[in-house]
């Protein structure tokens, strides 16, 4: 509203009265010298608002302040009294009890004839009065200072024996007076509040004894741990308080011979008396001061309240925190910024209202153009995504049949390994049997001869041995079963020595001519080793490198094959070693791959060493291939060692598998 008429008056300059003077038109039209005017109303607005606000804060904090230190003054005050009566009470009860202990005839007899009877009846007596009165310890002192008789007689503590010359109820009561001492014990180590009287001897004047009463006021300290309580004695001791830091400090400086006074006498066992850092800030109406305690800015602060005990001259003093009457007025100021700064922001929100409703909708416009152009981007990118996914859908589909085709490519090459080795074989077995089938038909004939002629010895003997070639003949077709038979699964376990066994089995008649070592360790006396494998795959990787092993030393003159055991904690190592050429070195990167072979056409398929590296991998092991460095050696004919005449190092197969 104020702008619009300077912009009227820019706008036709020429309906102002001639007589207008120039230099005010030309400030009123300038926009500089209107947004710095503008400016400068802002400004001072900003001050007259702050300096309101800080007027308003002071006056609150000033009033509440004064109201919440009236009522922590009166709650004080009614503390105060309260924990002072108390005390007061707690001392007059046990005011009289010296007294009475003083009179009674176990007490003189015990302090004017200390002799074993007297004292054992005082210490029965004094136990059980102080059990039943609630004191701390009773006992009796001689006139000599020394302790008779004691309520902790029994007790490793015991007074009994120790000296109290020194100490002032001591010495007050032998000079007839009652005596009133806090302090803390020689033997005990406990602070505590001693009251004696004096013992005359029956029917005079003469003072035979001290009789004493300790009692623990540590209680008083404890009863409101929500302010401070400290207790002091006649000197300004802090002897009892609530905070354990505050303890035989002083609330006023002590003079030199005080001090003196209260090491000699041992009133607080030698404790260090240094005064309490506390420093007034203000004396309020009623006595009540505000005081600080310990150094800095940060040091709390209470209000101090005090009394009187009377006898003994103790003095009761309540600290109060001020951090409540802080916290409360600290509150109320918070709330009387909040509150005028709430009425002025609701002042400015009424001006800014149609600003603000302007560039709400300006900014509708734009978040509704935003939204149609985010939709078209996401649009956009949903179909880039659609076709990526579309083609990654078929190249998941393509690698699934590819996965498919090659584990279908790997069964037919494990089944082919097979067909190749059962007709590697096929020529044993043949062997194997027909001699087997000779022989019988033979024993048989014989038998029916021998059974015509009554010979009945001689037949029961040709039929034992055609029971053993019988099951001759069934461990030769029981090799070819199993071989065929289904493998199982791959947490299966075998034995190395047993496998061994039946391939060597399988195996005798390409064995005939070869010499062939085994490790002592897969004899068959050695303890069963087990790896991670199926045992029919097992015997399979050993056909294949034994045979292959053969087929190597066919053209030897002392064709050698050696198989070896090299075991640790977690894996074993079975090494099939030959005497044979070795393998071409060009040979050795491709030769586990299928199909591949160094033998002549028609006497291998090229799977075995493949097969054999899958089964390997299988089963977590490896399968490596490598020419010797080294010649076998073989026995000499005179006990000696001679190498092999071909010089050959042979070839040498390392199957890796773990233990079972």
């Amino acid at each position: 509203m104020h702008a619009a008429k300077p912009r009227s008056a820019s706008a036709s300059p020429r309906s102002f009265p001639a007589s207008y003077p120039e230099s005010a038109y030309d400030t009123m039209s300038d926009p500089h010298s209107r947004e710095s005017a503008h400016v400068t109303r802002r400004i001072l607005v900003i001050f007259a608002l702050l300096a309101a606000l800080v007027a308003c804060c002071a006056l609150t904090w000033h009033v509440a302040w004064q109201r919440g230190i009236d009522e922590l003054r009166r709650n004080a005050a009614a503390r105060v009294d309260r924990t002072t009566n108390t005390l007061k009470s707690t001392l007059d009860r046990y005011e009289y009890l010296p007294y009475l202990l003083s009179r009674h005839p176990v007490v003189q007899n015990a302090l004017d004839h200390p002799d074993q009877a007297n004292v054992e009846r005082a210490n029965r007596y004094l136990e059980d009065l102080n059990a039943r009165a609630h004191a701390t310890n009773t006992y009796l002192i001689r006139a000599n200072g020394i302790c008779v008789a004691a309520s902790n007689w029994n007790a490793g503590d015991s007074f009994v024996g120790v000296d109290y010359n020194f100490r002032p109820y001591f010495v007050d009561a032998v000079k007839g007076s009652v005596g009133r001492f806090f302090g803390i014990g020689t033997i005990s180590v406990e602070p505590g509040y001693y009251i004696s009287q004096p013992v005359y001897r029956e029917g005079s004047h003469d003072v035979i004894g001290v009789a004493v009463v300790k009692l623990n006021l540590e209680w008083l300290t404890g009863a409101d741990a929500s302010e401070p309580l400290i207790v002091t004695d006649d000197h300004g001791v802090i002897f009892l308080s609530s905070v354990p830091a505050w303890k035989y400090h002083t609330v006023r400086p002590l003079p030199q011979k005080i001090e003196a006074s209260v090491y000699e006498t041992r009133q607080y066992a030698q404790q260090p008396i240094t005064p309490l850092p506390m420093s007034i800030v203000n004396t309020l109406e009623g006595g009540a001061q505000i005081v600080r305690v310990g150094g800095g800015r940060n040091a709390p602060s209470y209000l101090a309240t005090r009394r009187s005990i009377g006898e003994p001259d103790w003095q009761l003093i309540t600290m109060a925190p001020l951090d409540p009457v802080e916290n409360e007025a600290t509150n109320a100021v918070i709330v009387t910024a909040l509150v005028f700064v709430s009425l002025c922001l609701l002042a400015f929100y009424w001006r800014m209202r149609r600003a603000r409703v302007r560039e709400m909708i300006r900014s509708r416009e734009m978040l509704q153009s935003a939204y149609a152009e985010l939709n078209q981007r996401v649009a956009e990118r949903t179909a880039d995504l659609s076709d990526a996914n579309a083609q990654l859908t078929k190249e998941v589909n393509e690698r699934t049949r590819a996965e498919q085709d090659l584990r279908a490519a790997h069964d037919e090459l494990i089944q082919a390994s097979k067909l190749a080795a059962l007709g590697q074989m096929a020529a044993g077995i043949t062997h194997e049997l027909n001699q087997p089938l000779a022989a019988l038909r033979s024993f048989s004939d014989n038998t029916r001869v021998l059974i015509d002629r009554g010979d009945q010895d001689a037949a029961r003997e040709n039929l034992e041995a055609i029971a053993s070639l019988t099951e001759r003949m069934g461990n030769i077709t029981n090799q070819l079963k199993l071989f065929v038979t289904k493998a199982r699964p791959k947490n299966a376990r075998a034995d190395v020595a047993r496998a061994l066994r039946n391939v060597v089995s399988m195996l005798r008649p390409r064995l005939k001519n070869v010499a062939l070592d085994i490790a002592p360790e897969l004899s068959g006396d050695a303890a069963p080793i087990f790896v991670r494998c199926e045992d029919l795959r097992l015997e399979q990787v050993f056909i294949n490198l034994i045979g292959n092993a053969l087929d190597a030393v066919a053209s030897c003159d002392k064709p050698r094959v050696i198989v070896e055991l090299a075991a640790t904690e977690h894996v074993i190592d079975i090494i099939v070693r030959d005497n044979g050429p070795g393998i071409p070195a060009d040979a050795l990167p491709r030769l586990f791959e299928p199909f591949f072979t160094t033998k002549e056409m028609g006497h291998g398929l090229g799977l075995g060493l493949a097969i054999s590296s899958a089964i390997a991998r299988d089963y977590a092991g490896t399968l490596v291939a490598r020419n010797r460095e080294a010649p076998i050696v073989a026995d000499g004919p005179e006990g000696g060692t001679q190498a092999d005449a071909d010089h050959s190092h042979g070839a040498e197969f390392v199957l890796t598998l773990r233990r079972a």
